[in-house]
């Protein structure tokens, strides 16, 4: 803000100012809707990442019922020429950890569930108002149910199925004969098929504990001819619509999964309705792919290093699906080996950060400089990423002391508003000696009734010689609204405060909306009431509309917004109200021990009144 006073064309201006102010966090909200994916830092470049090697055995020690060469399974039941060994038959394979439960079909050799485990690991619950307040009053609803991020999509390839396309395909549902283990260190499960030429062998290993696991392909050329085509990797999720929500203006946040892939250094993403990427765009290194939700995340990426390769990316309001193509020329007897890692959780930094773990590494044979593939990237704040990861900062040293992110968030509150107090101290001084001149502004509307022109003029004239600056009172407003904006996107992205509960059974997730809406309009009634506890440097008609049309605008955009973002707004809003009645009790005070007059306060334009 300047000393010096508006023209006399912008006295409306403050009006003006105000309402973008009221509108601005709205749209600047809206747009994080749509940011633009950031570009992946350290992305190595194409790495052929095939192992072609000779003299490999035609099985795997301890699997029994390999199908023989020959055999068919586009039409889902494999084909049987006479004399050959029959398929082996569809079982399943359960495997369960503290995280997470895998459930394997050997009819593709891909999962059919990967359910985690845990409170937090559940689908977002969407309450009623009726539900909301029936919590209120003590009544228990049931959970939603527990987050599966591999759910089969019908008719489509099993998640962590392969498919061959080329002269000699392998069908995505041929059948696999299973061979499971256990140790100390974790688990692991070996499927061997064969079709035609091929014999593929999938193992995956994972540690005791976490999310992340090993994917190791081998496939190998049975023929005396060499084999050409094109190995696809699959991923596929199916989507209950009860769940996942788009986001919209006045309808929250949304929460939709995306088919997503990393090519090169950028990043595509797919969701219902968007068009699909151009081909060429889709073409090149691959540094990982996968389902990417709102809190949630199920990566593949190469463990040597980005893969050359393509991506085809699919979305629907009920599935979502990708596949990674790896170019795949395998001389006679020859093996192609691909190694991948996986990780189907939380997106939580703190557990992407490391990727691959430690203990996936030790599990796996991996070395010390295996690819990471900076899956904490999937964590997007955007433009507001400094000032989100403070935000995060500060409420995580408080959540560690009291234990509940409500507290933490009103902690966070006072700490803005501690911090801005000067400014706060500075703006409110200035409205209150703007509220000294109330009076002869009002004689001036009074007499200049008929030509707001001169109106203008003569006010703009009252503000110079008494050096006030009118708009002094907006400036901690401009402030707080980045704090807004991005303490809604650390809402809208962070796993730490997803599913995480104030007081009372009411609001059981701060980065969802309150059922009940009593937030959001007690926030309203704080904000009138501020706004009538401040002084009026508009006439009637305006200050009427900007004690009443701007709260409004606001509770009816935060409606739908999290309840963490309501809860900050509404403590800032009452931290307000508190400080305006102390600086005025405190201005009154220095009143009557001057004598009555006016006490000598700093204004916004630094100097000194009486």
């Amino acid at each position: 803000m300047t000393n010096d006073p508006l023209s006399p064309q912008s006295n409306d201006s403050q009006k003006r100012l105000l309402l973008a102010l009221a509108l601005s966090f709205a749209a600047t909200a809206a747009y994080t809707f749509f940011f633009a994916p950031k570009t992946p830092e350290g992305v190595e470049g194409a790495d052929a990442g095939v192992q072609v090697a000779a003299g490999v055995d035609a099985g795997t020690p301890g699997v029994a019922a390999v199908p023989p060469p020959g055999t068919t399974a586009a039409a889902g039941t494999p084909a049987q020429a006479e004399g050959e060994t029959p398929p082996p038959p569809v079982r399943t394979a359960d495997f369960a950890r503290p995280e997470v439960k895998y459930t394997f079909s050997s009819e593709g050799a891909g999962l059919t569930s990967a359910v985690l485990q845990g409170v937090k690991m559940r689908e977002q619950q969407s309450l009623t108002v009726k539900e909301g307040f029936e919590a209120l009053f003590g009544k228990e609803h049931a959970p939603p149910p527990q987050m599966n991020v591999a759910n089969p999509v019908a008719g489509q390839p099993l998640p962590l199925a392969v498919t061959i396309e080329g002269g000699a395909p392998l069908a995505a549902n041929t059948r696999y004969a299973v061979q499971e283990s256990a140790t100390d260190q974790g688990g692991s499960v070996v499927f061997t098929g064969r079709q035609g030429p091929w014999e593929v062998t999938k193992t995956v290993l994972w540690p005791r504990d976490g999310f992340e696991f090993a994917y190791t392909l081998q496939v190998r050329n049975t023929s005396a001819q060499a084999q050409t085509g094109e190995l696809k990797l699959h991923y596929s999720r199916a989507i209950d619509p009860e769940f996942e929500h788009a986001p919209s203006f006045f309808g929250g946040v949304g929460n939709l999964s995306r088919s997503a892939c990393w090519v090169g250094e950028t990043l595509h993403k797919m969701s219902p309705g968007d068009d699909p990427p151009e081909a060429t765009d889709t073409r090149g290194p691959i540094s990982y792919f996968g389902i990417d939700q709102q809190y949630f995340l199920s990566a593949l990426y190469p463990l040597d290093g980005a893969l050359a390769g393509n991506c085809t990316l699919s979305a629907t309001p009920t599935a979502r699906e990708v596949a990674a193509g790896f170019p795949l020329n395998v001389g006679p007897g020859g093996t192609a080996t691909f190694r991948f890692g996986g990780y189907l959780g939380p997106k939580d930094p703190d557990l992407l950060r490391p990727v691959p773990g430690a203990e996936l590494r030790t599990v796996a044979g991996l070395s010390a400089t295996t690819f990471h593939p900076m899956l904490e990237e999937t964590v997007d704040f955007g433009i507001w990423a400094v000032v989100c990861k403070m935000l995060l900062a500060i409420m995580k040293f408080f959540h560690g002391i009291v234990g509940n992110w409500g507290l933490a968030i009103i902690l966070l509150t006072v700490v803005v508003k501690l911090a801005l107090l000067p400014l706060t101290y500075r703006s409110m001084v200035s409205m209150e000696a703007v509220k000294v001149l109330q009076p002869k502004m009002d004689e001036i509307r009074k007499k200049f009734a008929d030509d707001k022109e001169r109106q203008n003029l003569e006010i703009m004239k009252l503000y110079q010689e008494a050096k006030v600056n009118p708009l002094g009172g907006c400036l901690p407003l401009l402030i707080q609204m980045p704090v807004w904006i991005a303490l809604f996107t650390s809402l809208r992205n962070s796993f730490e405060i997803y599913g995480e509960p104030f007081f009372g059974p009411i609001w059981r997730d701060l980065t969802y909306k309150d059922p009940t809406y009593l937030l959001p309009l007690a926030l309203g009634v704080s904000m009138i009431i501020t706004q009538k506890m401040q002084p009026q440097m508009m006439d009637a008609a305006q200050a009427k509309m900007m004690t009443w049309v701007m709260p409004i605008i606001f509770t009816f955009t935060l409606l739908q917004y999290p309840a963490g973002l309501s809860l900050y707004i509404f403590t800032n809003n009452v931290l307000s109200i508190g400080q305006q009645y102390g600086l005025r009790k405190w201005l009154d005070r220095n009143k009557n021990q001057s004598g009555g007059g006016t006490p000598a306060v700093v204004v916004a334009g630094g100097g000194k009144r009486k």
